[in-house]
């Protein structure tokens, strides 16, 4: 997205060079600000009172982790704390025992209060990583929902209308096609709308796929006499793939608490063209120093030196700057066929009377492989090593020892036949 300043757009006065900075850093990778005149004059009465804006992220705890994909609504969180303003990681405690219905063919199961507090322990946790723990207010929704009682909540619902509600393109499209609807799916907008009211929020932050939810919290504010807030949806990143957005059941995801060596490997594989896109909404480098960058590698720099500039930020953002380092060199040496310095110790145990265990068989028993059908057609391909060594006989047998055993690039292993 052009993050150019357009004060025609933004009101007829010129903006301040404070104001200007704010918007640019506001626009920066996002998808839509809804509307973006009011938040400029949230900006200009923030620059004029010296009171910073309220700003919410949500977030419902519907599994124990998050991955980076996650991570692209708490960098803009974090960059517009670095501005001073007052952000608030909001736990969707109560939300989640509901269930987003956003981008659902089908009623959500809710999760058990057990499973929602153990997710929830890990949350803010790992969001620390990101925002700056000193200058977040966390907050849970069932502060407010829960005192809300059966009274409040039908003149909550008296608020919006069942056809508004059905413009809404899930419902609207499983309406259609005859799917259920449960009445309990329309109380998560509802609700979602009504942390808005209580947060008193200026901005809140989203995927687009939550639009709808953001605009009635917006909605809801009108309705309970507030400032409305506006809307900032970021876009849904793509993942190691390049094509489909990050998913664990994709497959195609950097977890925020994988190994180092790990996340900066998975860093290393993406497409160069994908690269500057999570340099655009993952990296806190500056708009000027991605731009010079860029223009070094169009002007015959290696883009793989930028690729490791962001694998070693990201690696250090979720670990340390050591650590990034660390897996930096550690990549080195697999590149160049060493073997890392720390790896998996694995005992196989040979058959009675100790004789040699086939290839195949070891790679299966070692975790290496999934099967011996797998491990033969690893070989078949190129990708085994045993010490250093390819191996292209898939009737190679080991006796007893200690051998170190490679499938891949990343996968090793100290095997010990006994």
């Amino acid at each position: 997205m052009d993050t150019t300043v357009d004060n025609s757009r933004a009101g007829s006065e010129k903006l301040s060079d404070r104001v200007q900075q704010a918007l640019a850093v506001t626009l920066r990778g996002c998808d839509e600000l809804i509307p973006q005149a009011d938040w400029v004059k949230k900006l200009q009465k923030a620059e004029a009172s010296g009171q910073p804006l309220r700003i919410k992220l949500g977030l419902d705890p519907t599994a124990p982790d998050i991955h980076i994909g996650h991570t692209v609504v708490l960098n803009k969180m974090r960059q517009l704390q670095d501005l001073g303003h007052t952000v608030i990681f909001l736990i969707g405690d109560f939300t989640t025992t509901i269930g987003d219905p956003s981008g659902r063919n089908s009623t959500r199961p809710p999760l058990t209060r057990e499973q929602i507090e153990a997710n929830a322990q890990t949350y803010y946790q790992q969001a620390s990583l990101v925002l700056d723990p000193s200058k977040t207010e966390i907050r849970y929704n069932s502060e407010w929902s829960d005192p809300l009682g059966t009274r409040g909540l039908i003149q909550l619902a008296a608020k919006y209308t069942v056809a508004r509600m059905m413009e809404r393109n899930d419902f609207h499209d499983r309406f259609h096609a005859g799917t259920p609807i449960s009445v309990h799916e329309f109380l998560y907008p509802l609700m979602q709308g009504y942390d808005s009211v209580a947060l008193k929020s200026d901005l809140e932050l989203g995927g687009t796929d939550q639009k709808f939810n953001l605009l009635m919290g917006r909605h809801l504010q009108q309705e309970y006499g507030q400032e409305p807030q506006c809307i900032l949806t970021m876009p849904l990143l793509e993942g190691l793939d390049g094509v489909e957005k990050m998913s664990k059941s994709k497959n195609n995801y950097i977890g925020i608490s994988e190994a180092p060596n790990t996340m900066f490997a998975k860093v290393l594989s993406i497409s160069d063209v994908l690269m500057w896109r999570w340099y655009t909404l993952l990296s806190f480098k500056s708009e000027a120093e991605i731009a010079a960058l860029k223009a070094e590698v169009e002007g015959g720099r290696n883009p793989k030196d930028a690729k490791v500039a962001l694998a070693k930020e990201i690696t250090a953002r979720f670990h340390s700057a050591q650590a990034a380092d660390a897996a930096e060199q550690d990549f080195v040496n697999r590149s160049k066929g060493g073997v890392p310095d720390e790896i998996a110790e694995v005992q196989v145990a040979l058959a009675e009377g100790g004789a040699p265990l086939g290839i195949a068989a070891l790679l299966k028993s070692a975790g290496l492989a999934a099967s011996s059908g797998e491990g033969n057609r690893l070989i078949d391909g190129g990708g085994v090593r045993v010490d250093s060594s390819v191996v292209s006989d898939k009737g190679l047998k080991l006796p007893a020892g200690t051998y170190v055993v490679q499938v891949g690039k990343r996968k090793f292993a100290r095997v010990t036949l006994a």
